[in-house]
């Protein structure tokens, strides 16, 4: 039967992208060559593995069963070709990277070109998430979170602490005036999060409590939520990693800076302690604290 690795390839890359054209892109092959790989793996296992709608391919059971052993297979062969690389201190391979948008934008994207100057054996696949993906799920090999990690399963490794400011566009203050106390935001246009209910806690005081606002305009993007105060739109509360060089050059200014708290987000790469990527997660992980410094996100 003799079924080859790039039959297996080929499988699983028209099931991550949908489609045979997809998996042909993805591969850097033509359309029917991946349809031949799939001909010829049903061929030798003498099953059907996708069904063919006229919109999408659809996994028989067998397929899912035989997926399984596949993608099994073809991380023995990573691992093995990782490992190597290892012993050549020449890390390679495909690398996984997930982060929130702001963060891949602000922090992450910078670094890439210097990376792979670094380490051009290395290929970089970055995914933009505004929630917390799923590493599995979501073939993911390392993740950057920022805020109270909550899956004790993952291994975290701590990259810096980003802190927490109130800021307006000038724009904004000339025309709707500048708070001089917390009380007075409740007056402003308001940008905030549409989930977690936490990110709209504000490093000010309320009583005992941090201020909890209730945001006139919510998104999920903590980008959308800079763009729109760039735009005028309303008071933010970001954190500095995505917002130091408008503070710098004056497209943001802080307010209630006397009155703000010392509130700063822990930053965390994240990955499973049993990873068989570990060196493509040390270099890359390495190269963004070596390349951010020693005080990383800190002022």
């Amino acid at each position: 039967m003799k079924i080859t690795l790039d039959e297996m390839q080929a499988f699983a890359a028209v099931v991550d992208g949908g489609s045979i054209t997809a998996a042909a892109e993805q591969l850097a092959q033509t359309v029917s060559g991946i349809s031949r790989a799939l001909g010829r793996l049903e061929g030798k296992l003498h099953t059907t593995l996708l069904r063919r709608t006229t919109r999408r391919l659809e996994l028989t059971e067998e397929g899912a069963a035989f997926l399984r052993h596949a993608r099994a297979i073809l991380a023995s062969v990573d691992q093995a070709e990782e490992q190597m690389a290892a012993r050549r201190e020449q890390p390679s391979g495909r690398l996984r990277v997930d982060a929130a948008t702001p963060f891949m934008l602000h922090v992450i994207v910078p670094l890439v070109a210097g990376f792979g100057r670094r380490y051009p054996q290395v290929e970089l696949e970055l995914n933009s998430n505004e929630g917390i993906v799923d590493l599995i799920e979501k073939r993911t090999d390392v993740a950057f979170r920022i805020g109270a990690l909550r899956d004790s399963t993952l291994h975290a490794r701590p990259i810096g602490r980003s802190r927490l400011r109130v800021l307006a566009s000038p724009a904004y203050l000339a025309q709707h005036g500048t708070p001089a106390a917390a009380d007075e935001l409740a007056r402003h246009v308001l940008l905030g999060f549409n989930q977690p209910e936490s990110l709209n806690d504000w490093p000010l005081r309320d009583g005992d409590e941090l201020l909890h606002i209730k945001p006139t305009v919510a998104s999920s993007s903590g980008e959308t939520l800079r763009q729109l105060a760039l735009a005028g739109g309303g008071i933010v509360c970001l954190s500095d990693f995505m917002t130091r060089r408008d503070r710098e050059e004056g497209r943001l200014v802080q307010l209630l800076a006397d009155r703000t708290l010392d509130l700063r987000q822990p930053v965390n790469a994240v990955y499973y302690r049993n990873t068989a990527l570990s060196s493509r997660i040390g270099c890359f992980v390495d190269y963004l604290v070596e390349a951010l410094g020693e005080r990383a996100f800190d002022e």
